[in-house]
């Protein structure tokens, strides 16, 4: 039983096809595509130098050109906070006495937080503005 080489080609390109689904690496995905072009090659009647020439031409263009068009695409998308990261930095306004020991509160985007002050001997009355330095639990931490 003789196989022709496309067949092979297209064998190949399914074995590159597996690792792209289990490892999520794009570069297997380039290697397939380069395979399927070398079978279209190979089914055009070609011989193997040709096929080769072209699996590795197509594959290293791929990697070269789509590679780098992604990662840019990644990097540079922006990143907005959402949750408790999205509080930090904001402004809110002191409702009950805040100081280092806990026990004041403030209104934080539309809800009342229980807060505490950052420094030690800092103290905000109502109706001050203050900033929320972080989280800390159900608590803000203010300055």
């Amino acid at each position: 039983m003789d196989i022709d080489a496309w067949v092979w080609w297209l064998i190949g390109a399914v074995g590159l096809g597996i690792p792209l689904v289990l490892t999520a690496m794009p570069e297997f995905g380039m290697f397939s595509v380069g395979a399927v072009a070398g079978a279209v090659t190979a089914a055009l009647g070609f011989g193997s130098v040709p096929q080769v020439l072209v699996f590795v031409v197509v594959s290293v263009a791929l990697i070269a050109v789509v590679r780098p068009i992604a990662a840019r695409h990644r990097d540079g998308r922006p990143r907005h906070a959402s949750g408790i990261d999205a509080l930090k930095g904001r402004q809110a306004v002191v409702l009950e006495r805040v100081d280092v020991g806990g026990g004041g509160r403030i209104k934080l985007a539309g809800e009342i937080w229980s807060a505490r002050a950052l420094d030690s001997g800092q103290t905000f009355e109502p109706g001050d503005q203050v900033d929320v330095v972080e989280i800390d639990g159900a608590t803000a931490v203010v300055m």
